[in-house]
This record gives structure tokens, C-alpha cells and sequence, in this order.
């Protein structure tokens, strides 16, 4: 039974999950069960170089999608706390 490595898009935890053939509607993630997975390539399949390239994409792009949490959070309370 092969087993992936995947990224949830929901919550950006990383897990390994087993994948069979006869199970419907795939893996979920075991943090928040969302079913909005990112498969990653298996880090054999990378040179060093690719992988660290990989690696610090993906970085950044946990940066933003925080930091774009952050400043909507803030909006948000600017919004409720004026007079």
C-alpha cells in the first residue's frame, strides 16, 4: 500500500497517510479533517537543490497566507472597536 506525504490547505499541517484503491473520498487531515490536500512529491524524487527551492516556497507562502490572516483579524477588530 503506497503511502503520500500531503499538505492540508486549510490548516498547512503536514502528514503521511496510507492510500488504498478501495478507499472512497481520500485522505483526511488529521488536524482540523479537512479533505483539501496538497499530495507533495517524495523527497527522493528531489535533487538537495529542488528540495530546498521546494522547501522555501513553501515557507513563503505559510508566511502569507499568515500574515493575511493577521491583517484581516486586525481589520476586523479596527471595525468593531471605533466609535
Amino acid at each position: 500500500m503506497p503511502l503520500y506525504d500531503f499538505v492540508c490547505r486549510g490548516c498547512g499541517k503536514e502528514f503521511e497517510a496510507l492510500v488504498r484503491p478501495q478507499d472512497t473520498g481520500g485522505p483526511q487531515c488529521p488536524s482540523c479533517k479537512g479533505r483539501d490536500l496538497e499530495r507533495l512529491l517524495s523527497t527522493f524524487a528531489f535533487s538537495s537543490e529542488e528540495q530546498t527551492r521546494a522547501a522555501a516556497k513553501a515557507s513563503r507562502e505559510r508566511q502569507i497566507r499568515g500574515r493575511k490572516d493577521q491583517l484581516v483579524a486586525e481589520e476586523e477588530y479596527r471595525s468593531q472597536h471605533e466609535h
